[in-house]
């Protein structure tokens, strides 16, 4: 299936650009996250599994376990902390 993926703040940085519209057998966020880091050396640098990143499916915040559609946008971005 062909998705958007969205990449923000510091992992917009590393990869040096926003998005992507891929092909994917996905069906969860999580599948997904290890389908990206093994794009490159720099997707699995920005999205390692120790780095601590928040999801949105279609601007709808989810857990990793959350499915994924054809045609869905996932947005990958890390905490956002106040001051």
């Amino acid at each position: 299936m062909k998705i958007t993926v969205r990449y923000f703040a510091s992992i917009r940085e590393a990869l040096d650009f926003g998005s992507e519209v891929i092909e994917t057998d996905a069906t969860n966020v999580s599948e997904l996250r290890e389908q990206l880091m093994l794009r490159s050396p720099l997707h699995a640098q920005a999205l390692a599994i120790d780095r601590v990143i928040r999801v949105a499916v279609n601007q709808n915040l989810v857990n990793m376990d959350h499915p994924i559609e054809p045609a869905s946008e996932v947005a990958f971005f890390p905490p956002v902390t106040g001051g």
